[in-house]
């Protein structure tokens, strides 16, 4: 099968693709990874061939990074189904399989399990704030809102899913229009999806992007395939993939301190990012890995012995 990836981002996430491109090649994954962006190139790209409309970096042999630069003024999280649409359509029409990562993601297996999950419907995982029970009073109001536009939600669902992460076979392609349309229909009561994050959970939608997922999940009749919180590391004994969730990426943390000064400990998703640091692409200097890779150490002693 011919898969292909992308992925949103915009200022210093950077940091994160360049880790998340580094564990999909340590896993096996050759192809091209479609990252959409804001903003300048990442600072390694250096060497990079510019093309008409897009730069192709490639770091090692069979890996390719194609930027494609963005006009939409959204927030980028509400572009996904727009983008993987327009991927597939202009960038890799003869893909078998389309894969959305948010950039703050590791792959912690095989790459071929990704290629075979999606053959059992669209795949994604469950969310930290899952479970939603099917009678949960946000999934009534989404079904008050949706009904108005003629749209049942009959599916019976208590996972509620995270929005960082699907995975489509070409036949399931249709659940991205339906997703899109979701969000539009979204979009006169959720301030046309400037934001990400509305009011709080009180409010129908909150998480503009994964609500939508959720309710497109409630409305189809196309099979999925959907993961534990184990799949992203949420929970203990993960295995697919590392999530950093939150604003405070590993990038950003200074462990030792935040061990010190607010009881935090580094997790899966820290150790997972800067394992994946160095190669192909050298997001850091060695230098600073050194000494971040020494901040998580000295953190998790701490957190062994108190």
């Amino acid at each position: 099968m011919t898969s292909a990836i992308c992925t949103l981002f915009e200022g210093d996430y950077h940091y994160g693709l360049g880790a998340f491109a580094n564990s999909l090649y340590a896993r096996s994954f050759r192809g091209t990874i479609f990252a959409g962006y804001r903003g300048p190139l990442p600072p390694w790209t250096v060497g990079g061939k510019v093309f008409d409309g897009f730069t192709e970096f490639s770091p090692a042999a069979g890996l390719t990074l194609r930027f494609i630069p963005l006009k939409t003024k959204i927030h980028l999280t509400n572009h996904k189904p727009d983008f993987m649409l327009e991927v597939w359509d202009k960038h890799c029409p003869e893909a078998g399989a389309m894969f959305y990562f948010d950039p703050d993601i590791t792959i912690k297996c095989r790459w071929t399990f990704f290629e075979e999950w999606v053959q059992g419907g669209a795949a994604l995982c469950e969310d930290v704030n899952s479970p939603m029970p099917s009678s949960h009073p946000i999934r009534n109001a989404w079904r008050d809102y949706y009904g108005k536009l003629g749209r049942k939600l009959k599916n019976s669902l208590d996972i509620y899913v995270n929005g960082g992460f699907l995975g489509l076979s070409l036949e399931q392609k249709g659940f991205l229009e339906e997703w899109r349309q979701i969000q539009r229909e979204m979009s006169p009561a959720a301030g046309d999806l400037m934001d990400w994050v509305l009011h709080d959970r009180t409010f129908k939608f909150c998480f503009t992007d994964q609500d939508a997922l959720n309710i497109a999940l409630m409305d189809t009749a196309r099979p999925f395939s959907l993961s534990g919180k184990d799949g992203m590391d949420i929970d203990r004994m993960g295995y697919l993939m590392s999530h950093s969730l939150g604003t405070n990426k590993p990038w950003r943390r200074n462990y030792l301190w935040e061990r010190l000064s607010k009881g935090f400990a580094p997790g899966p998703a820290d150790k997972n990012f800067w394992a994946n640091s160095s190669q192909p692409i050298r997001i850091t200097t060695d230098f600073f890995k050194i000494f971040k890779v020494a901040d998580i150490m000295a953190a998790a002693a701490l957190e062994r012995l108190f």
